[in-house]
């Protein structure tokens, strides 16, 4: 499964210096440019990786996050872990408790490691910010910027969580006063207030996060050419399409819009959409917009 594989990666460069990416593609049975995604997903997650070109070059961790994996702690080994596999998954490490608990003589939060992201600010600034709100029971404030603009919100945070590649803090929004999750990456100027809060009774499905993101309101359903079969299998397995003359029929549900309509993007002229007609138009609509700039009338 890929984040097994994203899990071993990680595992080789902190266990080595450098690891080609032919000899990672080799290891794990998959092509380079899965490993190119992977390296960008890693990325993403946190965790700072580096490709050089040429005689002696491969993808290494970034100087500064070079650690002796003989003297990691449970809380390190968790915070790297967590990086890859999502902060409410510690299925695999049973014995480490979630980050979002307090740690018997847990460290200060200055000495966490530092899991600078290439895309933006370090995300650990915003993770230790929150972690500090969730063991403390203190209301988060924020500027969130999406789709229809940008606000402030306020909101008592409960939970820290990794999903399509991305970190997401989940707790009770003041303004709409219900459950909300809100991307890390479009979330800025924190600010906690003064604490603590009452804790809410949090409502089992509503900490259900894999129905949350693997089921939504927005169903695709798609053909993609037969090239692009390994990408579909790499990410959804084996029987997530059915072949037909026309190609290969795939139908999903994607918990939002924007997911659904970057995903169906990445594969370009390789995927043709067949609903929502929603999306069909929307892309028709960028596909008018790009001939134009591109051939400046």
């Amino acid at each position: 499964m890929k984040i097994d594989r994203l899990m071993g990666i990680v595992t080789i460069l902190l266990q080595q210096d450098k690891a080609t990416a032919p000899e990672l593609a080799r290891r794990f049975e998959v092509s380079r440019r899965t490993i190119n995604r992977d390296i960008e997903d890693i990325c993403r997650a946190g965790i700072p990786l580096v490709t050089t070109q040429g005689y002696g070059g491969g993808v290494s961790i970034a100087e500064g996050f070079k650690l002796d994996k003989s003297l990691l702690t449970a809380d390190e080994l968790q915070a790297i872990l967590s990086g890859v596999r999502g902060l409410d998954s510690v299925s695999a490490a049973p014995q480490l408790p979630a980050l979002s608990e307090k740690l018997p003589g847990e460290a200060p939060d200055h000495i966490l490691i530092d899991l600078a992201s290439h895309y933006q600010e370090p995300l650990t600034q915003k993770i230790a910010a929150i972690r500090r709100a969730i063991r403390d029971r203190r209301l988060l404030s924020f500027d969130y910027y999406y789709e229809k603009g940008e606000c402030r919100r306020t909101m008592e945070p409960y939970k820290l969580v990794f999903r399509w590649s991305a970190w997401y803090v989940w707790g009770w929004c003041l303004d709409r006063e219900a459950f909300r999750l809100f991307k890390l990456n479009r979330l800025w100027d924190l600010e906690l207030g003064e604490g603590p809060f009452e804790a809410r009774e949090l409502p089992p499905e509503a900490l259900d996060f894999d129905r949350r993101f693997s089921a939504g309101a927005y169903r695709l359903k798609a053909l993609f050419e037969g090239s692009e079969k390994y990408r579909l299998i790499e990410e959804y397995g084996p029987d997530c399409y059915q072949e037909t003359q026309d190609g290969l029929l795939l139908e999903r549900d994607f918990a939002s819009y924007s997911n659904m309509r970057e995903w169906v993007l990445s594969f370009g002229e390789r995927a043709e959409v067949l609903e929502p007609e929603e999306l069909r138009a929307d892309l028709l609509r960028q596909a008018e917009v790009m001939l134009k700039k591109y051939r400046g009338t």
